[in-house]
């Protein structure tokens, strides 16, 4: 138990968001933190960590880091070293891989031509269906790459992560798949991307590792609503569970994992192979390729998406966002609370924009309010 002073500030999640402003208040603000998580460990889903074969591993899924703003970069890069890492993905169909986002390499090889990049352009035109409106995931597909593409790479690995058809989800979650006239092979365009140099979790202690700032793992909100002394909340938890599902409960979509250890260097020639047609898993993941470790050994892991476990998704759908909406309207009304992050602002962040959304909340936010005496347990209203 700690003393009495107790904390300015508890955060709820030492994920991105929870990291991030806990060490701009300690460290800018000069106050008392306390970061609690209902895991084991800090990092949330971005924690990495050496399985029992001495493999570093993304225990939550492949975690790639990638970035436009310089400004991103300079902050992370107080607590970390970094190693240039351009992502490659790969889509086993009908037997063969392709590289994807979908791009020159992709259609030569898949169809047999030599075309070049302005005659791709042209490939793209003929092959693409033209809507007065995008309205959904399928159109926003079909539009670009037309329907054989569609049907090979999109369709049915789009059922398998989200258990609903293209047509039946938001365009936004195609959309932002680019389509390609050059030979690119990256999977990301950005300007940045990097790694931490020795993992995320090194990178996290290191955002943690001030005086003003205490952990408690292994702790959920319940378990210290009613005894901790706080000012203020920043929750980055789910919104409608810290509501207690009163308007209904959000949908999210899950991940379960597969490991398996295996005694040859390389198990598959990138990071990540994706399988859109074949078996029910959606990718194999090495992570070997990410990290950059020289191992005699490699661990790869099969990611099966389900709709039970942990809330890594939230599926953006009309209903849902109104449904969201809601909850936003209460939290609003809390002053002394503040949500950020995917699970508390229900949306498909990326890391950079996690932490940018955390600073962007410290800096409108946080270090405006005026300091009060520790006053005790918060209201939550209703």
């Amino acid at each position: 138990m700690y003393d009495d002073r107790m904390f300015d500030f508890l955060i709820v999640g030492a994920g991105f968001a929870g990291c991030t402003l806990a060490n701009c208040i300690a460290t800018q603000l000069d106050r008392k933190v306390l970061v609690i998580d209902t895991r084991h460990h800090i990092g949330g889903n971005a924690f990495d960590c050496y399985d029992n074969a001495g493999v570093l591993i993304h225990k939550y899924g492949a975690h790639i880091f990638h970035t436009n703003s310089k400004k991103i970069i300079d902050y992370l890069s107080q607590f970390t070293q970094w190693r240039v890492y351009q992502h490659q993905v790969l889509a086993r169909v009908d037997g063969d891989l392709y590289p994807i986002p979908i791009n020159l390499n992709t259609i030569n090889k898949m169809y047999g031509l030599n075309l070049n990049n302005e005659e791709v352009a042209d490939f793209y035109e003929q092959i693409k269906q033209k809507y007065d409106r995008i309205e959904n995931s399928e159109q926003a597909v079909i539009s670009k790459v037309g329907n054989d593409l569609y049907e090979k790479f999109f369709k049915n690995y789009t059922y398998k992560q989200w258990n609903l058809w293209p047509h039946q989800l938001d365009a936004s979650v195609c959309a932002r798949i680019p389509v390609r006239t050059n030979k690119d092979n990256r999977y990301f365009g950005d300007k940045y991307q990097l790694m931490p140099l020795h993992g995320y979790t090194k990178m996290f202690e290191k955002m943690l590792a001030h005086p003003n700032i205490k952990i408690m793992l292994n702790t959920s909100f319940q378990d210290v609503e009613k005894w901790l002394k706080f000012d203020h909340l920043i929750y980055t938890g789910p919104i409608d569970q810290f509501f207690d599902y009163k308007f209904g409960q959000l949908p999210y979509r899950s991940l379960r994992f597969e490991f398996e250890t295996h005694d040859v260097e390389y198990f598959q020639p990138v990071a990540v192979v994706n399988y859109p047609n074949d078996y029910d898993f959606t990718r194999i993941v090495e992570s070997k390729h990410i990290t950059g470790q020289k191992h005699p050994k490699t661990t790869i892991y099969y990611e099966y998406p389900q709709s039970e476990g942990d809330p890594y998704y939230p599926i953006p759908r009309p209903e849902n966002r109104d449904l969201f909406e809601q909850y936003k309207t209460a939290a609003d009304k809390l002053a002394s609370v503040t949500f950020v992050g995917r699970l508390a602002q229900y949306q498909y962040y990326n890391m950079d924009q996690v932490v940018a959304a955390a600073l962007t909340v410290f800096e409108n936010r946080i270090s405006q309010l005026s300091y009060y005496p520790l006053t005790g347990k918060i209201s939550h209203g209703n």
